[in-house]
């Protein structure tokens, strides 16, 4: 198994911008992310949005699944001009509030690459304890349990907000 532990803010932060760069090289098709609001990510820093951008193409999604966006449209107001530039290949959906989430990890990014794939986890948010792993199964994992949750969500985060 070709895990790394990693502890600490910073470390999480450098191994998403990372994975997200990443993603990008390898020409990923699909990248699915999950976080209760995302606020602590780095999206609106310019590695982030200039791998997304470089990434970003018809035939690619970047799947969004949290419990609000509001924390996001506040933090990052770069990440929202960039989704809503690249609206083509960014779903966001919304949990329903109700369900519950013990098992859930407190951030999850994965990537799946041609011959490879990535998986980020966070497991606590106030030692930022996680693990990068490289494994399949876990990725496979990953992904079963983001596709399960997506699955009792609804859209949300509008690219464009109309006034009336």
């Amino acid at each position: 198994m070709n895990a790394q532990h990693f502890a600490g803010r910073a470390e999480f932060l450098r191994l998403t911008m990372e994975t997200l760069a990443w993603a990008c090289e390898q020409g990923c098709r699909e990248v699915h992310a999950w976080d209760a609001s995302f606020v602590d990510w780095p999206l609106s820093e310019a590695a982030v949005l200039e791998s997304l951008t470089h990434w970003a193409r018809n035939g690619r999604q970047l799947h969004l699944l949290a419990l609000q966006y509001d924390d996001i449209v506040r933090r990052h107001p770069r990440f929202v001009r960039w989704r809503r530039d690249f609206a083509h290949c960014v779903t966001a959906r919304a949990i329903e509030p109700e369900l519950r989430l013990e098992e859930a990890p407190e951030a999850l990014l994965l990537a799946v690459g041609p011959e490879s794939s990535v998986s980020l986890r966070l497991f606590d948010r106030h030692l930022w304890r996680g693990e990068v792993s490289l494994d399949t199964a876990q990725r496979l994992r990953g992904l079963e349990w983001f596709d399960a949750l997506a699955q009792r969500s609804s859209d949300s985060f509008a690219p464009t907000t109309l006034g009336l």
